[in-house]
């Protein structure tokens, strides 16, 4: 989907429906804005609820200040006006109150955007603005004032958060990244202390560029190749609507046949993936004009070494995460469920899956499908795509268990005899 051809009022309806979807803003909070190449500001409208805003309730404000619509624009107009002035680079501004991230407007302190790589350069350093009266010039001048700084993100004292920039998918992947990194620190806090990767580590991994492999013509699809393109994006779409997957975050893979699987595309919205954007590899070569994701080779590896395993997901799920940034262990023997699906779960360190993908590989045993990259990700393998979805979906369930669990008592585990019953009950691998 080319984002950029939608008109500014549909622009506004899709994000607005997706940030309110997920949980980050009420019916009545937040508000999303973008500045046409015409000069004039398009606005989501005041005292409308937010779960059912359509085209026609979006308001049009002129260069000159003429409103144009249906209602009123937003109270809080005035600070997206005074962001634009102030940044003639920012042709977008979204404002929102997701609970994480007003936990750290209300202590007034800024997330932690070190624990994991993609934060910082998706975000960059964050400002705070100091409180202001909602809808109040007061407010506008103390935001646009960070702006002026060179912040393209705001926590406001005691509000919510104000994210510029050159367009509204832009200013969602930053907003979406900084609530998943706020709520991925509020769980680390609960279990353990979070660790943070040194600049030198995130600056590593931005400089990584994608994998450059020689290209071949798919002449031919067969059906069940279609299936499995037709598959992988209906769970990708799942797994982004179960908040397991943010909107560029995320691999799938799936083995074809050989040494031939599909993968994921690098960069490309998960929300709206379809089957041709999937990207075919042929052992050393990959579809011609796409980009698979950046961890290809280590898809290939696992593929290569491992014939039980058919597909692999790479994920970032806040919960599992918690442990990826903590000394804390994720211990599958809470559940039976969890235990079959799971079983050992080592922590490798950051970088090892790009690094070193050969030996990263070799952690995947049938008695270890899944494996956490220390400040990073959570590989889980499977003999299919639901197998792998399914510990997925496990993993992460079991993970906010065992956080919430903490609030409660000492975690009790499955003993050592009752789970050599369950290897025997299920015929697990030693």
């Amino acid at each position: 989907m080319n984002l950029e051809m939608l008109h500014p009022a549909d622009q506004l309806v899709m994000f607005m429906e997706r940030i309110y979807g997920y949980g980050m803003t009420t019916t009545s909070g937040g508000n999303l804005s973008v500045l046409d190449d015409n000069g004039d500001i398009w606005i989501t409208p005041g005292s409308i609820d937010k779960g059912s805003l359509t085209r026609n309730d979006m308001v049009r404000i002129t260069p000159d200040g003429e409103i144009i619509g249906n209602h009123k624009p937003s109270s809080e107009y005035p600070f997206h006006r005074h962001i634009y002035k102030a940044r003639p680079d920012i042709k977008a501004v979204l404002h929102a109150h997701p609970p994480a991230l007003v936990a750290f407007s209300i202590v007034r302190k800024l997330p932690n955007t070190s624990l994991i790589p993609n934060v910082k350069f998706s975000c960059g350093e964050i400002g705070m603005a100091k409180y202001g009266l909602p809808g109040s010039t007061d407010l506008g001048d103390k935001i646009s004032e960070e702006f002026k700084k060179g912040f393209n993100t705001v926590i406001l004292e005691n509000h919510g958060v104000v994210i510029g920039a050159k367009s509204m998918f832009d200013a969602f992947k930053s907003f979406e990244t900084l609530d998943f990194s706020a709520r991925l620190e509020i769980d680390a806090n609960n279990i353990g202390k979070p660790k943070s990767l040194t600049a030198e580590q995130i600056d590593w991994y931005k400089s990584r560029q994608n994998v450059s492999m020689d290209e071949f013509v798919e002449n031919n699809i067969s059906s069940a190749e279609k299936e499995a393109r037709r598959e992988i994006c209906k769970l990708i779409k799942r797994a982004y609507n179960q908040q397991l997957f943010t909107s560029t975050q995320g691999t799938f893979s799936q083995r074809i046949d050989g040494d031939s699987f599909i993968i994921t595309p690098a960069g490309a919205d998960r929300k709206y993936l379809e089957p041709e954007d999937i990207v075919k590899i042929n052992g050393d070569l990959k579809e011609l004009g796409k980009i698979p994701s950046r961890s290809v080779e280590l898809h290939k590896e696992i593929y290569k070494q491992h014939p039980h395993i058919n597909s692999i997901i790479i994920a970032h799920p806040p919960c599992i995460m918690a442990f990826a940034v903590t000394d804390e262990p994720l211990d599958s023997r809470t559940i039976p469920e969890s235990y079959i699906l799971m079983r050992t779960i080592p922590k490798l360190e950051f970088g090892s899956n790009y690094m070193h993908p050969k030996e990263t590989a070799a952690v995947f045993k049938e008695n270890t499908p899944i494996a956490i990259i220390k400040n990073d990700c959570v590989i889980v393998t499977g003999t299919g795509l639901l197998n792998a979805f399914d510990r997925l979906e496990v993993a992460e369930y079991s993970a906010r268990a065992i956080i919430s669990a903490k609030d409660l008592g000492d975690v009790v585990t499955i003993s050592d005899e009752e789970i050599g019953d369950i290897k025997k009950a299920f015929n697990l691998a030693e």
